[in-house]
């Protein structure tokens, strides 16, 4: 019965093959020239010219504004929005067209962004220091303006607004255009949001599309400290912790190549944080490292940033450092 089992499986497989073989002998012969002449004329023209989306015949330039601002749920004002885009460069190329025909005062009706683009920058840089007050609260004030400068960078702001889609929206003599337009733009969309919608939606926008490019990165990496321990010390000294004292608390195969030393650092015989090392001084350096961590809430298994921090509880804690300041 086996037997029978297995020759009526083999013989349907090759029945198959037969018939995907007589399927495949029945392409017409002029298909592969023509496929190959094809490809010779498209060698032969050389690389297709890239031009910007306006320039195709179905493009609705109101409608993309339109379309923008209810793809983030935002109620923008078109006429500033539509500015929020356009650029100097943009201005003064039409300009010269108009020049170039015979118009001696060429009169555009444009503005260009760079007012927007510098209320939309204070406002980035303003929200995003509060945020991180209030998400890292033990953090020392220059680590808190490292990592926002971090989030702050032209690169940074650049990938926000290309993910945003405002690549094929920009009115620029530049194309394509450049992370520094990219940056820009973003920036005057924050300027036009706070300008129509209020404060409150312009922070959301800023926590929502800017802050959250920390989630699941460790924000240790965006502090370059040339001298931890040195840092450590002068913290333990403001806080008053005592004087960091290192420990050697192991020690495995030494005299060899894969010697590992374990130091452990104490304050007021309190233990602080420890490192391993191939020497007495890097072990010592990543102790130095792990005592910051501990002391700052941002170790390896620190709880997730809360981004969904209000802007009354940003606000409120600002306030807060503000007056132990004075």
């Amino acid at each position: 019965m086996s037997y029978l089992v297995v020759s009526t499986v083999l013989a349907r497989n090759i029945s198959r093959s037969l018939h995907y073989v007589q399927q495949t002998r029945h392409v017409h012969r002029w298909v592969g020239p023509t496929l190959r002449e094809l490809k010779r004329r498209r060698e032969k023209m050389g690389p297709e010219a890239v031009l910007p989306r306006s320039t195709h015949s179905d493009w609705n330039y109101n409608a993309e504004i339109f379309a923008f601002g209810k793809r983030l749920s935002e109620q923008f004002d078109t006429k500033l929005l539509q500015q929020a885009f356009t650029h100097q460069s943009f201005i003064a190329m039409e300009e010269q067209k108009q020049v170039e025909v015979g118009i001696d005062q060429p009169q555009l009706g444009l503005q260009d962004n760079r007012q927007l683009m510098e209320h939309g920058q204070n406002l980035i840089q303003r929200y995003v220091q509060a945020f991180l007050l209030t998400a890292l609260p033990k953090l020392p004030e220059e680590g808190i303006q490292a990592i926002a400068g971090y989030l702050t960078t032209e690169n940074q702001l650049a990938y926000v607004s290309k993910h945003l889609g405002t690549t094929d929206i920009i009115l620029s003599a530049e194309f394509p255009v450049t992370e520094k337009l990219l940056a820009d733009t973003l920036k005057a969309v924050v300027g036009v949001l706070h300008k129509s919608s209020g404060e409150e939606r312009a922070y959301l926008f800023i926590r929502d599309f800017i802050c959250t490019q920390l989630n699941q990165q460790d924000v240790n990496e965006h502090w370059n400290i040339e001298d931890p321990l040195a840092l450590l010390q002068e913290y333990c000294r403001k806080k008053k912790l005592g004087e960091p004292e290192p420990r050697s608390i192991g020690l495995v195969g030494k005299n060899t190549l894969l010697a590992a030393h374990n130091v452990a650092i104490y304050c007021n015989k309190q233990f602080v944080g420890s490192g391993y090392g191939e020497d007495v001084d890097t072990a010592i350096r990543e102790a130095a490292w792990d005592s910051l961590r501990q002391l700052f809430g941002t170790e390896h298994n620190m709880k997730p940033i809360n981004f969904s921090l209000e802007l009354k509880d940003v606000v409120k804690n600002v306030k807060q450092e503000q007056r132990k300041k004075q």
